[in-house]
């Protein structure tokens, strides 16, 4: 169960904070109070894509908070096999910071991805957002359901189809390679062989174009070192009588002189001796490097051709040693492959066959496996629309097959509908308005909530395109859910308002010229005043709270099975 929910600096949400219950949680307020951002903080928090800029203005970051009451041992045990540890309250804080740019997860203090949050909030609570039943729409849809229907029987036998599909299309892909005739298998050999000849009698060597390029550099440029370093050899230790090496020795001895007659300058010869000898082992260096320097126009050219031939193989397969030698791997193994073609075509032939009649076994158990819990699925979908005011409503669920095998089986499933008597069953979107296909997904949350147990369900403004006998049955489902589930509902229908264990006031607000939306718990009486002004508007009256009031009635005698 969901305790609390807190958000900060997100969107025109200042700070607020909501404390939850057990039962019916009803949100409601004048539309543009801010009700959608609240529900967008919690799917934030849930691992959802955070839109941008939503970080209030003037604010370094956003946060949103929840937490889990986890009293499941099952749930438990999922979320410690996850590594998340829990204390002896065994709650579940997921918070997410956002700031412009990035954001960062925690579950129960410790950083986790955006998928780990996703996976770990997926057992616990569920969103249907304001738009989601318009997925009904498509049939894909329409197979993730009975899935999720049957996920506790399903989830090994798709993963085994998973891994076997895995293995079928890598053997297609590799089976569809092999459609070279003889012809054409021999000059791909012979060019191959060209190239790993080529490749091998280049001898290279890691480095070697970058030990190359130094030496040509060296070479090319031997003029100029040679005079470059006649002239820093003169400076420092030259036959001038100014050289650097001179000064130095002469400095050195006048320092020894006076060192003599004051102990304080000893740290300063130290120095002037030091600098003495360094010039004279740099002298010595640049002596002998000038010596040793040479230039060999025959060397030179070997060197530059030699650049120039492994620069070019670069250039041909690969822009370093280490790219050639991976592609001199890759194609010696391709040569293995032509040089026993024939053999491996058949041998891969044969894995792909077998391959196939694996996935179309797993794909037949599975189809089986979802035709017998359709039946199942359809009379718990009907009878739930049943109780949301479709009285002679007929559903059917449509099995076709697809001319493809799929990692997700062979199934193209599609719920078909009659609202009417005597009208034979078609597709959903041939026949339902907006407000069914938004009664039709809150039926099926209904049946799924059951089969998963799921202890929060989330339904943001389910209300859509409904009034009258229609609200009321909507409203009465919600309550029955949330006899075994913690619903929390955005509404604009007084009569789904008039359900609520706990009533929240959802509103805008401006303090200090600052526009922001507060979140309240309305007592007995505030919740009947608000639902006074959802049956009359803006203006209060009498009649509306006499209206009202009669509502909160009808609703504690619905909760108590009196109607």
């Amino acid at each position: 169960m969901l305790l609390t929910i807190h958000v900060k600096n997100f969107a025109l949400i200042d700070e607020a904070e909501l404390s939850l219950g057990e039962g019916v949680q009803i949100l409601t307020g004048e539309t543009g109070a801010g009700k959608s951002i609240l529900i967008d903080a919690v799917t934030a928090a849930l691992g959802g894509k955070v839109p941008k800029g939503i970080v209030r203005k003037g604010a370094d970051s956003a946060l949103v908070e929840l937490v889990f009451d986890v009293w499941e041992e099952d749930k438990r045990a999922v979320l410690s096999e996850m590594d998340i540890p829990f204390d002896e309250e065994n709650q579940l804080i997921v918070s997410r910071r956002i700031t412009e740019g990035r954001s960062s997860c925690k579950l129960n203090g410790v950083t986790v991805t955006q998928a780990m949050v996703r996976r770990a909030t997926g057992l616990l609570i569920d969103i249907h957002g304001q738009h989601e039943h318009q997925s009904l729409l498509y049939k894909a849809k329409h197979l993730e359901i009975l899935d999720d229907y049957m996920r506790g029987e399903a989830g090994g036998l798709k993963e085994k189809l998973r891994q076997a599909y895995g293995l079928y299309g890598a053997l297609k892909k590799e089976a569809d390679t092999y459609t070279l005739d003889a012809e054409s298998r021999r000059r791909e050999t012979d060019f191959i062989r060209y190239e790993i000849q080529e490749i091998e009698n280049a001898g290279l060597k890691p480095g070697e174009e970058e030990e190359l390029a130094a030496r040509y550099r060296r070479m090319a440029n031997s003029r100029k070192i040679v005079e470059g370093m006649n002239r820093v050899y003169q400076m420092i230790d030259g036959d001038a009588e100014d050289s650097l090496g001179d000064r130095a020795g002469m400095a050195a001895r006048e320092m020894s002189q006076i060192a003599e007659y004051d102990e304080t300058l000893a740290d300063m010869q130290d120095q002037l001796s030091h600098i003495d000898d360094l010039l004279n082992d740099l002298g010595r260096q640049l002596a002998d490097y000038i010596e040793d320097m040479s230039f060999d126009p025959g060397e030179l050219k070997e060197v530059e051709e030699r650049l120039d031939f492994v620069r070019g193989l670069q250039a041909k397969y690969g822009g370093s040693y280490e790219k050639i030698m991976e592609y001199l791997e890759e194609k010696r193994q391709r040569l293995d492959v032509l040089m026993e073609y024939d053999e491996r075509r058949e041998q891969v032939s044969r894995e792909y066959e077998k391959a196939r009649e694996q996935v179309a076994a797993l794909c037949e158990e599975l189809s089986e496996l979802r035709q017998s819990r359709a039946e199942k699925l359809v009379e718990a979908v009907r009878a739930a629309l049943v109780d949301l005011n479709f009285l002679d409503v007929k559903v059917e669920l449509a099995f076709e097959r697809l001319s493809e095998y799929h990692a997700n089986g062979f199934d193209e499933v599609e719920f078909m509908i009659s609202t009417n008597p005597g009208e034979a069953c078609r597709p959903l979107g041939q026949v339902a308005s907006g407000g069914e296909l938004s009664r039709i997904m809150l039926a099926i949350k209904s049946v799924l909530a059951d089969t998963d147990e799921i202890p929060t369900l989330i339904f943001d403004e389910i209300d859509t395109g409904i009034s009258g006998r229609t609200a009321q049955k909507v409203a009465e489902k919600l309550s029955a859910i949330g006899r075994s589930r913690q619903v929390l509902c955005i509404t604009h229908l007084a009569q789904i308002a008039a359900m609520a264990d706990r009533h929240f006031l959802i509103e805008k607000q401006v303090v200090q010229g600052k526009t922001s939306t507060g979140v309240h718990l309305l007592c007995e009486e505030e919740s009947v005043g608000e639902l006074a002004r959802l049956v009359g508007g803006a203006e209060l009256t009498e009649t509306g709270y006499r209206h009202a009031r009669q509502m909160k009635e009808l609703a504690v005698q619905i909760k108590r099975g009196g109607v």
